[in-house]
């Protein structure tokens, strides 16, 4: 098994969301870039949502995103991999980042999505035990990973408006 190092997260100090996935795959690695593998719908979603497309260059995508007041990174610090699979994770080897320093530098983070089942899985088990978070909003939203081929970019996309705070209110204001 190979050990593989997460990297740092893209945030500014106003970050009032905090986007998770769970380690990087093997093009991120390589590429040196949060979702740099082409079929994965993450930048694709996000052009849609905050004009931070894969057509533009990945510095202007994560200063658009910041600037939106959101934040990027992965639960886990460190694992064992073999290839890009989360379930290929060796569970023993899980170390998570450290999110008691994160979010005491980022102080207005309310809301955390986590992109993805094994995301959330590995916060709930490795964080949130360590680290309760009661006013902060939790949500899982589907893989954006290319392993998730059942949902098309129309799916995710509509899955992910709820990033979008006006979304957010909608979603949970009582009907008229």
């Amino acid at each position: 098994m190979l050990q593989i190092q997460g990297f740092p997260p893209v945030a500014s100090p106003s970050a009032h969301t905090l986007i998770l996935g769970s380690m990087p795959g093997e093009a991120s690695l390589q590429a040196g870039r949060y979702y740099a593998n082409p079929r994965n719908h993450f930048w694709s979603v996000m052009g849609q949502l905050l004009d931070a497309g894969p057509d533009l260059p990945y510095a202007l995508r994560l200063q658009r995103l910041t600037a939106a007041g959101f934040a990027l990174w992965d639960v886990l610090e460190t694992c064992e991999r073999q290839g890009s699979l989360d379930s290929s994770i060796v569970r023993e080897s899980i170390v998570p980042n450290n999110f008691e320093i994160f979010l005491r530098q980022h102080p207005h983070i309310k809301r955390i999505f986590f992109n993805g089942a094994t995301a959330e899985t590995a916060f709930r088990r490795h964080v949130l035990s360590r680290l309760p978070l009661p006013d902060i909003q939790l949500v899982r939203l589907p893989s954006t990973s290319p392993a998730n081929a059942r949902f098309t970019l129309e799916k995710h996309l509509s899955a992910w408006q709820v990033l979008l705070p006006d979304n957010v209110t909608r979603q949970t204001a009582p009907p008229p």
